[in-house]
């Protein structure tokens, strides 16, 4: 019966495990990769050569200008007369062709510009001048702010490991004391933001998102004005001292008639307000006080954007007393929120723009992602100031993801985001036309939902600022590989049937050259970056399926984890082969077509003729890109061909398997080192990061010998059973009939029962963890001895070798058990099957369990008879025992920290990606509780007092009873004195 109990515990255990784990994954409807060039052609000369206008005003003579820019250089001599109308609105405008040129008429200012752009992007393009009326598809094109406020730091760059998501443009401003802020510095970002929204606005944008909120804000609206912040509190000085030198900064966006939205993640927190939130019962009504307040000191904003799916200590600038958290977590919290600031912005007809983008468990959670789930949340939330932003794909900003089925639902307002700097792939390293794609998308999404009225294209915001290339849009670096991007959305939201191909090209005429021949070599490259990128950075087996995993949904470039990762933990790795399995080949060829395409690109765009080019550099640094592509996927190519080889032995045992594996890992080894050795160190194209690739290869290097040291051991074992050597039978015989433990050894039978079982722990634990994980070994030997030692304390004054014979014995059972699993593979197999093998997994822990628990019961029964002791007394003592370990583990992970702990364990196994700590931290990412290690002192603390005051009030020293003593032992040997 007791075994029946166990084995139920056990499976009771692997049930919730696998519950947790919560692995699976599914086909998923992958969006179509078009592709596409445009037919040559011959750039058309200007039909104009200046510009008369009847009104002047800044935001007109900078857009008049952009023409009289791009005809600089030719000699036509046509004039383009604008005429601009009175008290008119909107973007509509008309062209007309005339005997002396062109005369462009809109009834409003942002009419005029947008036509003047117009006009100077088909000069630039070499394109015909269209005539007739003209009004952009959607009325609100939004963009980041760009690169302002930050500095090329090549220092900062060349460590690669640099992952603060932190995007405030102010804080390299910022004073420790008053002033508070440097106003040299203020002009450097003024001036930056000045170019970034004048070179916007040329491509189209009427709208700028701009970090900051709190930083603004002194609630001098609250409790008479000091509730918040005390009088002479910084925060009031400093916030004033910002709004004094900034409102000009970001108001000259409003004179060139974009909208400025400021952006914050809730709940944006600083230490005062944290901790007078804390008393109130709505926290609202103060965030309101915040944003009226924001308001007013910034009239010309448009209104806010909230994200409540981020947060925490990686979006914090260091020394800046602003943070965020992630605490806007059920439905009923959203609204709340919501309507509490939509109630602000209707006082003064703004806007709230609030994003979808969460990544977590339950409606809010899967609030991006699920179209039921954003109905519970914002089904029923009717509002005309409210506008929801959520990004095209279902997920990151991946490829292979299907098409965000969220954005099909809601009758709210909607705009579409979009990255033109795509972080996961290599960001804006890499050519990456992403056009035929945001096209198709855009037209689908809006045949889709008459109520998406806009985009929000990021130009460089997504991911750390400092982890890829020491790019900053239109200042620094390549930025213009990703401007392609940029320019092409600007095209698209208000053209949506504009030929991709042919915005390519225009683009490649204005960035790079006229020449026929030119346009189309570069043309046809980017035509076939995207087929390069996605063979390259994706294996599609895996990549094409919807994977859940621990509640969540991991994107589909998990082994290039986060950025520039490549990774080599056996969570990943295993769970990629495993849903590939059966097209191993085709994974590799695909990473082998990715650098022939690569090779393809260099070739065609180095056939060209340098003379042609604008700017000699631009080729250079094209060229640059591209062979610094082809090497890149060289390396991952020959990555992933060595881990898929070394997943397929450990799944089939295949010789085969194993002799790819080890030709591989030769070619990856010598590729990543010639990779490495040439980009190391680059600003410009750095390396990616293959320290957890190789952790993870070092230890699956030992698996053949860690399977034959585990069948030598488990040998061992197994024969030892049939020894007729009394000492090590009397282990194994105690281990399955405690009650019959024996009472009388001899000396050397004490040592056995000690040092067999502690040999045998330390050896498998060791094979376990490939010999290299210390802090694995630390936990679990250092749980064993601590139980052993405590139990030993229990029964002074009496013989201990029944006890150490149950001990030891148990621990011989759990050893051969793990055992027979390392022998077959080694390691590496247990941790594969562990991941992918459900029915493997939940026979294996039901034993495990069931025989751990079995410790504790066979303790039990030893001190009942062969100690005499009361079922009261047994109990404390095996709660004393088990609780000690406990502690003793709760109190070194607390005196560490839960994340450092669980960091030095993960980096030694390589069982999770060994950059989850670097950049997400593993509390956070897995939503473990911070409080675990105060729960498990706790457990420890009850169990043990619990125990050690049962055993005190059931008596002192323990002592024979004859009705439990049983009979001798025959078998044993003469008894010896006690140690």
């Amino acid at each position: 019966m007791i075994i029946i109990v166990l084995l139920s515990l056990g499976a009771g255990m692997a049930f919730g495990l696998s519950s947790a784990l919560r692995l699976s994954w599914t086909p998923a409807t992958v969006m179509a990769e078009p592709s596409g060039t445009a037919p040559q052609r011959t750039a058309v000369a200007s039909p104009i050569g200046s510009v008369t206008m009847d009104r002047h005003t800044h935001r007109l003579d900078v857009a008049a200008r952009a023409v009289t820019d791009a005809v600089e250089g030719q000699n036509a001599d046509g004039v383009l007369k604008v005429i601009v109308g009175e008290g008119g609105a909107g973007e509509d405008y008309r062209l007309d062709r005339t005997a002396t040129g062109l005369t462009l008429t809109a009834a409003s200012e942002a009419g005029a510009a947008a036509g003047l752009y117009s006009v100077a992007d088909r000069i630039r393009s070499g394109a015909p001048v269209a005539t007739g009326p003209v009004t952009p598809k959607l009325g609100l094109r939004l963009t980041d702010v760009g690169s302002v406020g930050r500095e090329p730091d090549a220092a900062r760059w060349s460590k690669g490991t640099d992952y603060s998501l932190n995007s405030d443009i102010v804080t390299g401003t910022l004073l420790p004391r008053a002033p508070w802020v440097d106003r040299a510095e203020v002009e450097k970002v003024a001036a930056q933001f000045r170019q970034f929204v004048d070179h916007s606005a040329a491509q189209g944008y009427n709208g700028v998102v701009v970090p900051g909120f709190l930083e603004y804000v002194t609630f001098a609206d609250v409790g008479g004005g000091h509730a918040v912040y005390p009088a002479g509190d910084p925060h009031i000085a400093r916030a004033q001292a910002m709004v004094t030198a900034f409102e000009p900064v970001f108001r000259y966006a409003s004179d060139m008639g974009m909208r400025v939205y400021f952006m914050t993640d809730m709940l944006a927190l600083s230490g005062p307000l944290e901790a007078y939130l804390a008393k109130q019962t709505d926290q609202w009504a103060v965030y309101q006080a915040g944003l009226r307040e924001l308001f007013a000191s910034m009239p010309f904003a448009s209104g806010l954007m909230i994200r409540i799916g981020e947060g925490g200590s990686a979006y914090a600038a260091p020394g800046w007393d602003y943070f965020s958290r992630i605490a806007v977590t059920t439905p009923e919290k959203v609204r709340a929120m919501l309507k509490a600031f939509l109630a602000v912005a209707a006082e003064s007809d703004r806007d709230i723009i609030f994003r979808t983008w969460t990544v977590g468990v339950g409606a809010v959670g899967d609030l991006h992602t699920n179209p039921d789930s954003y109905e519970e949340v914002l089904g029923d939330l009717d509002d005309p100031r409210l506008i929801v932003s959520t990004k095209f794909t279902l997920g990151d900003f991946y490829s292979h993801l299907p098409l965000n089925t969220t954005l099909a639902v809601g009758d709210q307002r909607r705009i579409v985001e979009f990255q033109g700097r795509r972080e996961f792939e290599g960001f804006g390293s890499l050519p990456n036309d992403l056009t035929a794609l945001h096209a198709s998308a855009l037209k689908r999404l809006l045949a889709g939902n008459p109520h998406i009225e806009g985009v929000w294209l990021w130009t460089q915001e997504g991911g750390p600022l400092r982890a890829g290339p020491m790019t900053l849009y239109l200042r620094t670096g390549f930025w213009q590989l990703y401007d392609l991007n940029v320019y092409a959305m600007g095209r698209l939201a208000r053209q949506p049937d504009a030929d991709p191909g042919e915005i390519t090209a225009d683009w490649v005429r204005r960035t790079f050259s006229t020449d026929p021949e030119t346009v189309a070599a570069i043309s046809r490259m980017f035509a076939s970056s995207r087929a390069a990128v996605t063979k390259g950075l994706y294996l599609t087996p895996y990549a094409d399926n919807s994977v859940k995993a621990l509640g969540l949904e991991p994107p589909p470039m998990m082994w290039i984890f986060e950025w520039d990762i490549a990774t080599g933990d056996s969570a990943v790795l295993s769970s990629i082969y495993a849903t590939g399995r059966d097209h191993v080949d085709e994974t590799i060829a695909e990473g082998e077509r990715a650098v022939a395409i690569a090779a393809e690109q260099y070739a065609g765009v180095a056939a060209t003729d340098p003379a042609t080019w604008r700017d000699p550099a631009l080729r250079e640094q094209l060229l640059d890109s591209l062979a610094y592509q082809k090497d890149l996927y060289g390396t991952l190519g020959a990555y992933r061909t060595m881990f898929l080889r070394r997943a397929q032995w450990l799944d089939t045992g295949s010789t085969t398997a194993r002799e790819q594996w080890k030709a591989a890992e030769i070619a990856y080894r010598e590729a990543r080192d010639v990779y490495v050795r040439e980009y190391d160190g680059d600003v410009d194209l750095p390396a990616y990061n293959f320290t957890a690739a190789d952790l993870g290869s070092e230890r699956s290097d030992r698996d053949p010998a860690m399977a034959i040291l585990a069948r030598v051991l488990l040998g061992l074992l197994l024969v030892s059973i049939l020894v007729p050597w009394r000492p090590v039978r009397s282990l194994w015989r105690a281990a399955i009939m405690p009650w019959k433990a024996p009472s009388t050894p001899d000396r050397t039978a004490r040592w056995v029962a000690i040092l067999l079982p502690a040999a045998a722990l330390l050896l498998s634990r060791e094979i376990y963890t490939w010999f290299a994980a210390p802090a694995h070994l630390l936990v679990t030997l250092g749980s064993w001895v601590l139980f052993a030692l405590v139990a030993r304390l229990l029964v002074r004054g009496r013989d201990p070798y029944a006890l150490w014979t149950v001990i030891g014995g148990v621990a011989l059972l759990r050893t051969v058990l793990l055992l027979a699993v390392l022998a077959v593979r080694g390691p590496g197999l247990y941790w594969f099957q562990f991941w992918t093998d459900p029915v493997a997994r939940t026979a294996y822990v039901t034993v495990a369990f069931a025989s751990f628990a079995w410790l504790f019961v066979a303790v039990g029964s030893v001190l009942r008879s062969r100690y005499g002791w009361s079922r009261r007394r047994v109990t404390g003592s095996v709660m004393l025992a088990a609780g000690v370990p406990v502690l003793a583990v709760g109190t070194l992970i607390r005196s560490v920290g839960l994340e450092r702990a669980l960091s030095a364990w993960n980096d030694q196994m390589a069982l999770l990606p060994w950059g989850l700590h670097r950049i997400l931290g593993i509390v956070t990412f897995l939503d473990i509780p911070p409080t675990l290690p105060t729960w498990i002192i706790v457990t420890g603390a009850v169990l043990s007092i619990t125990g050690g005051l049962t055993v005190a009030v059931s008596g002192g020293a323990a002592r024979p009873d004859p009705i439990r003593m049983p009979a001798p032992d025959l078998d044993s040997a003469t008894s010896a004195s006690p140690s």
